[in-house]
């Protein structure tokens, strides 16, 4: 196999759940080959830069092998490589968002709590 089309190997190597996930994000302008905007129908040979953003993150493999067939996944991770680059910006990115949400509290007050607040604000008025 020396050609498959980007979005079958993206599902094959497991970077998406379906195909048409993987033909939406494609076609979102969330995949670039070889810094380049592609379409779903490209085909990709090894060797070839694939930067590819999910969620927050921008991962920059370098395809090593192909499959049109999805796999286990410890067959899918022999089919890419990541640069060492992108998962040195992953990290920091990742710390970086950590920091940034160290003093917000994602709880719900509860009810002595919300009375507190409550009292603060008449308190202010």
């Amino acid at each position: 196999m020396e050609k498959v089309r980007i979005d079958k190997w993206l599902w094959a190597a497991r970077f998406f759940k379906t195909r048409s996930l993987a033909k939406q994000a494609i076609e979102g302008g969330k995949v670039h080959a070889d810094g380049q905007r592609v379409k779903a129908s490209k085909e990709i040979t090894t060797g070839t830069t694939l930067v590819i953003r999910k969620g927050w993150d921008q991962l920059e493999v370098e395809v090593l092998a192909l499959s049109d067939q999805r796999r286990g996944a410890d067959i899918a991770q022999t089919l890419y490589r990541e640069t060492e680059a992108s998962v040195a910006k992953r990290e920091q990115a990742r710390a970086e968002r950590k920091a940034s949400n160290a003093g917000i509290h994602s709880e719900r007050p509860n009810k002595k709590q919300r009375r507190q607040i409550h009292r603060f604000l008449r308190e202010q008025d």
